[in-house]
C-alpha cells in the first residue's frame, strides 16, 4: 500500500482466492445471516468517520498525513471484515465446522511446536541454539525474538498468548469438558483436544504475558465453577442436588489455580519483566514509583484517557480510522510524564524513527476514531453475535450446545482481550465471531 509496515499478513493472498472462488458466489445463492446487517452498519459508520476526518484539517505528524493513515486503516478493517465474511459463510454443515476446527488445531500444532522449541532456550540458554532459532524467525516476523519469552510464529509474545487464549482455548476447553472430539482417534477421555489443551497451557506460561495468564485464570474459573457441561452447559445454581457439585467444582477450580499459579511463580522468577508483579514491594517502592508505573501499566491508562479526551472533542464521528495517533500529542493529559519513559519516547521527536501510537484498547479506539455512531454500530454487531451464542446454548442439539458453551467462553475472553488490543487486521476476533455466526445459521434439520 505504499510504505513499510511492521506486520505484513501473508494471509491476504489465500484470502483473496477464497473470496473470489467461494464467498462471492455464495452471496447470491444462500440466505445471508442477519448478523451481517450490524456488521455492514459498522463498516458504513467507520467509512463515514474517515470521510468526515478529511475535512477536519488535521496536520501531518512525523510526515504521516491523514489520507495515508485513513487508507492504511481502511485496508486493515477491510482485511478483518473479509476474514469474518469468509469464516461466517464458508461452513454449511456441522461437518464443515468440525473440519474448520481440525484445520485450526493443525495450524496451532505447528505454532505450539515452534513455541516449544523457543521455550528450550528459556529453560537452558544456549547462544548457538538461540541464534539458529532466531535466524528461522526472521522468515516469519519482522521482530527479533526475546531471550526470555516465547513469541511462537507471531510478532511478539503477547500476540502469541492472545492467539492461544482467544482462538484456541474456548473450543478446546468446551471439547474436553463435554468429552467430545472432532478427531476419530481417542482413548477413553484422552483426546487430541486434551493433549492440545495441556500443551497450549504450558506454552502459554512461557510467553510470560500478564494478560494471557489472567485470561487463563478466568477461563478456569468460568469453565470449572460457573458452568456444568454435563448438564448441557447450564449455569450451576445453589441448593439441592447442585450444592455438592458446586463444592466439588470449587475444589477443582482452586486446585487448578494453585497448580498454574505455582508454575507461573517458578517460571516467572526467571523473567524480570514478569516478576515485576511481585517484586514491586522489594524494588518498586525503593524507586519511589507507584505500582502501575513499576509494572508498566500507567502508560496504557494514559492511552485510554487520551482516547477519551479525543472522543469528547469529536463525539459524533470521531477523528477517523487511524487518526488517534495524529491527535495524541494534543490530547495527552497535561501532567508530568518523567517517570513514564514509554510516553517520553512517543512525544519526543526523532529523525530516524516514526513513532505512532494506538490506544491499545478496542473500545477506546472506537470512541476516539469512529465516535458515538461507530461505537454503537459495533456494539450492535457484538450483541448480534451474543444472540447467536445464546441461541446455540439454549438449543437442544449436542452440536449447538458445544458451540454455545465454547462461544460464550470466547466472548468472555473477548471482553478481557479487548482492553489490550485495538487492531482490526488481527484475525482473532473475526475468526471467532465468524465461527459463532456460522454455527448459529446451520439449518436445524441438519444438526
Amino acid at each position: 500500500m505504499g510504505g513499510e509496515t511492521l506486520v505484513r499478513p501473508l494471509s491476504v493472498y489465500p484470502l483473496i482466492l477464497l473470496l473470489v472462488l467461494a464467498i462471492l458466489p455464495r452471496l447470491f445463492k444462500k440466505r445471508l445471516p442477519v448478523t451481517l446487517l450490524p456488521w455492514l452498519a459498522f463498516l458504513v459508520m467507520a467509512f463515514m468517520s474517515s470521510v468526515v476526518a478529511l475535512s477536519l484539517g488535521t496536520q501531518a505528524t512525523q510526515g504521516i498525513t491523514v489520507a495515508s493513515r485513513l487508507l492504511r486503516n481502511i485496508f486493515a478493517l477491510g482485511l478483518g471484515s473479509a476474514i469474518y465474511l469468509t469464516v461466517a459463510l464458508l461452513p454449511e454443515s456441522w461437518d464443515d465446522l468440525n473440519a474448520s476446527l481440525r484445520w485450526l488445531y493443525s495450524g496451532f500444532g505447528i505454532a505450539l511446536l515452534w513455541g516449544s522449541l523457543q521455550a528450550v532456550y528459556i529453560i537452558h540458554f544456549s547462544r548457538p541454539y538461540f541464534n539458529w532459532v532466531s535466524d528461522i524467525q526472521t522468515y516469519l516476523s519482522t521482530r527479533k525474538l526475546f531471550t526470555t519469552r516465547v513469541s511462537g510464529l507471531t510478532y511478539e509474545p503477547k500476540w502469541f498468548a492472545e492467539q492461544i487464549c482467544f482462538l484456541l482455548l474456548p473450543w478446546l476447553v468446551g471439547a474436553v469438558l463435554q468429552n467430545r472430539s472432532v478427531f476419530k482417534w481417542r482413548y477413553r477421555r484422552l483426546t487430541v483436544e486434551l493433549v492440545l489443551l495441556t500443551w497450549s497451557v504450558i506454552v502459554l506460561i512461557f510467553t510470560f504475558s500478564r494478560s494471557g495468564l489472567v485470561i487463563l485464570g478466568v477461563v478456569i474459573v468460568v469453565s470449572l465453577f460457573l458452568f456444568d457441561p454435563r448438564g448441557g452447559g447450564e449455569v450451576v445454581v445453589s441448593g439441592g442436588k447442585h450444592a455438592t457439585k458446586q463444592v466439588g467444582r470449587l475444589t477443582q477450580t482452586i486446585l487448578a489455580l494453585v497448580v498454574i499459579g505455582l508454575a507461573v511463580f517458578l517460571a516467572g522468577n526467571q523473567n524480570r519483566f514478569f516478576s515485576r508483579l511481585w517484586r514491586y514491594w522489594t524494588e518498586g517502592e525503593i524507586q519511589n514509583k507507584t505500582f502501575l508505573e513499576y509494572i508498566g501499566l500507567r502508560s496504557r491508562l494514559a492511552y485510554v484517557e487520551t482516547a477519551w479526551r479525543t472522543f469528547e472533542a469529536f463525539p459524533v464521528f470521531g477523528v477517523g480510522l487511524g487518526n488517534y495517533a495524529l491527535y495524541f500529542d494534543e490530547m495527552l493529559p497535561d501532567q508530568p510524564w518523567s517517570r513514564n519513559p514509554e510516553i517520553i519516547r512517543l512525544i519526543t521527536p526523532s529523525d530516524d524513527t516514526i513513532r505512532l501510537i494506538t490506544p491499545k484498547n478496542l473500545y477506546a479506539r472506537l470512541l476516539a476514531e469512529t465516535g458515538l455512531l461507530g461505537t454503537i454500530a459495533f456494539t450492535a454487531f457484538f450483541v448480534a453475535v451474543l444472540g447467536c451464542v445464546l441461541f446455540l446454548w439454549l438449543s437442544s442439539g449436542p452440536d449447538q450446545k458445544f458451540w454455545g458453551f465454547s462461544g460464550l467462553l470466547s466472548l468472555i475472553i473477548f471482553f478481557l482481550v479487548m482492553v489490550s488490543f485495538d487492531s482490526f487486521a488481527i484475525p482473532n476476533m473475526w475468526v471467532v465471531f465468524g465461527l459463532i455466526t456460522a454455527a448459529a445459521h446451520i439449518p436445524q434439520d441438519r444438526a
